[in-house]
């Protein structure tokens, strides 16, 4: 019963990003099929990658705390712009913060770090390799696949193989090269998981 209500609490968080952003909604039902199939390729056990699953979810959910101007700009972001939008990762820790939760715990984790990157050269603390939590490396290249396998307002979906070969670049900077290696081993699952997402729950 406990269980069941956190769930209803993160769909409902969820449901307030989305009014935020339309575009929002399908890209969080993706994070977390992405995440949890991937938790499961790396190793960690079912239960790990049912939290993963949920926690996932939230990891942009600081974006309500962005104004409209920024956050729904069609274009590219200016460098003033970017420096707004990156504080989605504190204002997403900071709404997540103080929670007896497992679940809510790990997604402030992921919320704070999933912009941090492998070599230390991400935001918002800059930390670095197993530093960054494995439910954050793992939201981490979910998040960028998805960001190149979709459409937005100021790009086009990516193809294929430029995809790979994007993925294959970032594996030891900005990704764990560990994980990236076994997404790619395995990406034709995640295109599938993209194609039945309305069903993945």
């Amino acid at each position: 019963m406990l269980l069941d209500m956190q769930y209803e609490l993160i769909d409902k968080l969820m449901l307030s990003a989305e009014f935020r952003d339309q575009t929002t909604g399908n890209h969080i039902s993706r994070i977390g099929c992405y995440a949890r199939h991937l938790s499961k390729l790396y190793g960690l056990s079912d239960r790990e990658a049912n939290v993963v699953f949920h926690a996932s979810k939230l990891h942009d959910i600081g974006k309500i705390g962005i104004p409209d101007e920024v956050l729904l700009k069609p274009h590219v972001l200016s460098d003033n712009e970017k420096a707004i939008m990156r504080e989605h990762t504190t204002k997403g820790a900071k709404i997540l913060s103080g929670s007896q939760s497992e679940i809510l715990i790990y997604a402030e984790k992921i919320a704070l770090n999933h912009h941090e990157r492998w070599d230390g050269q991400g935001y918002p603390n800059g930390i670095k390799g197993e530093a960054i939590d494995i439910y954050s490396r793992i939201t981490s290249i979910c998040d960028i696949f998805d960001a190149l396998n979709s459409k937005r307002p100021y790009k086009e979906k990516w193809e294929n193989k430029d995809i790979v070969n994007e993925l294959t670049r970032l594996s030891g900077n900005a990704l764990d090269p560990n994980l990236a290696k076994i997404f790619i081993e395995n990406i034709e699952d995640f295109y599938k998981i993209q194609n039945e997402v309305e069903g993945c729950s």
